[in-house]
């Protein structure tokens, strides 16, 4: 059994957490309407629906978070994060937000007009929420190795140039009024992008006049992935990789509660200043004041700490170790999953798994609900249900390429032996695959359904 880099940390704290017997997993199930969403903490053993808001923070974001200044404008807190902000990205202005969503949803109302596009690689789910919310029209151009089985292409989570260039072309520049990219590929299976991507992507978007705004929620584990497999990285620190990153763009929307490491937080950065002055007043309408961006100080002060311990060495090799000990030790339990391993969670291919059940039946979802069944681990479907969308012109649902499931890994938070359980939990499940049947959809909103739709078996 291959093991991962030992943990660059020693424990401090510990939270208990229990594992309840099957009968109580199955009427945990039926009370949530078969949506692990639904289901309350206490009844989840391991926890990997999400690594967003839900790692440790450290010794030294604890500390910041004493000396959090909570005046309501220009406190303390606000400049230690400007100084984080300047070092890591640059951009001449920013607004802190209560987490990433908010950032996308200011980003749209300032920038967005009904019936635009906005291309990406991938866009994950809130983006494209806050897109279909104002009518916009989100589109995916990623490049055709995001859905290959070769475990040998190092940045899946590219950019087809040619794709781009010719949607450009097509749509009318007049129709994009900005362009986007996602650092690592959530979507697409936490597969990064390369430095040579994207640099070509900002090269076509300036060549349009299309502003260029990076999704930047894993930028730290997107710049390692470039020093290890990119040539001519491999002497740069993630730091100065990062830094070239963001001088290729004008923007970026970021949840800080992905790689900087903390439970609340976000941004919208631009170089923009008109485009400032208008995301300066939709702040101040739906978030708070443009020092605190819907923040208490104190989550500022652990932001700017975290922004830069996300991008230490050690730390990153541990977490993208964790990440390549699971994909490997479930490939040997049969268990199909994207591959080269990501930065942030493994993805099963529940297609390739439940061949047995179609799209329509919600294949992942499936497998979702049976790994709470059988072991109360708590994952997230990213396949048909979270992004099959109705054809806005003929009406027909359009299906995405993979139904994958996520078992996102929460920052320094599971040991190994947490790992191996999954790995066992799973190992059981793929003897009884052919036993397993889809589900049906009872209820759920226009948007965003797989948050809160409501399932039951057929």
């Amino acid at each position: 059994m291959s093991f991962h880099p030992p943990e660059p940390f020693r424990i401090k704290m510990v939270e208990p957490i229990k594992l309840i017997d099957k009968p109580e997993r199955e009427k945990a199930l039926k009370r949530a309407g078969y949506n692990i969403f639904g289901l309350n903490s206490d009844e989840v053993f391991i926890d990997l629906l999400t690594d967003s808001g839900t790692g440790a923070m450290s010794q030294d974001q604890w500390s910041g978070i004493m000396l959090g200044d909570e005046s309501y404008a220009g406190a303390r807190s606000y400049h230690r994060l400007t100084e984080a902000m300047n070092e890591i990205f640059g951009f001449k202005y920013f607004v802190p937000t209560h987490q990433g969503r908010a950032a996308e949803n200011i980003l749209c109302a300032v920038i967005l007009k009904e019936g635009q596009y906005v291309p990406s690689n991938m866009h994950f789910d809130t983006t494209e929420g806050n897109i279909r919310a104002r009518g916009g029209r989100p589109t995916n151009l990623v490049c055709e190795e995001a859905f290959c089985d070769d475990a040998d292409i190092p940045f899946k989570g590219n950019m087809d140039l040619e794709k781009l260039e010719n949607f450009i072309n097509e749509i009318g520049v007049e129709n994009i009024p900005l362009g986007m990219i996602t650092i690592t590929n959530n979507a697409g299976g936490g597969q990064p992008v390369s430095m040579e991507n994207l640099r070509a992507v900002s090269k076509i978007y300036k060549k349009h006049k299309i502003p260029f705004f990076i999704d930047a929620c894993r930028y730290a584990e997107n710049s390692y992935f470039i020093k290890l497999r990119e040539p001519g990285y491999e002497n740069k620190s993630p730091l100065e990789i990062a830094q070239e990153i963001f001088s290729l763009a004008d923007g970026a929307t970021m949840s800080a509660k992905k790689d900087a490491i903390v439970n609340i937080g976000g941004f919208l950065a631009t170089n923009d200043p008109d485009i400032f002055e208008n995301v300066k007043n939709e702040c101040i309408l739906r978030e708070g004041f443009i020092t605190y961006g819907g923040l208490a100080g104190r989550d500022l002060d652990a932001i700017a700490v975290g922004l830069r311990e996300g991008l230490e060495e050690d730390y990153l090799a541990y977490r993208l170790g964790q990440i390549s000990y699971l994909v490997s030790e479930l490939k040997k339990v049969g268990i199909p999953v994207i591959e080269p391993a990501g930065g942030h969670a493994v993805y099963i291919n529940a297609g390739e798994l439940l061949p047995h059940i179609p799209q329509a039946e919600f294949p992942g979802q499936a497998l979702s609900v049976e790994m709470y069944r059988e072991g109360a681990i708590r994952s997230v479907e990213l396949g048909s249900v979270a992004f099959a969308y109705p054809d806005p012109d003929s009406g027909e649902m359009i299906y995405p390429e993979l139904d994958l499931v996520r078992l996102a890994l929460p920052r320094r938070t599971y040991t190994q032996s947490h790992l191996d359980y999954v790995i066992e939990v799973l190992g059981r499940i793929y003897e009884e695959k052919d036993k397993l049947s889809g589900y049906r959809i009872v209820k759920q909103p226009k948007l965003m359904r797989h948050f809160s739709a409501v399932f039951e078996p057929i």
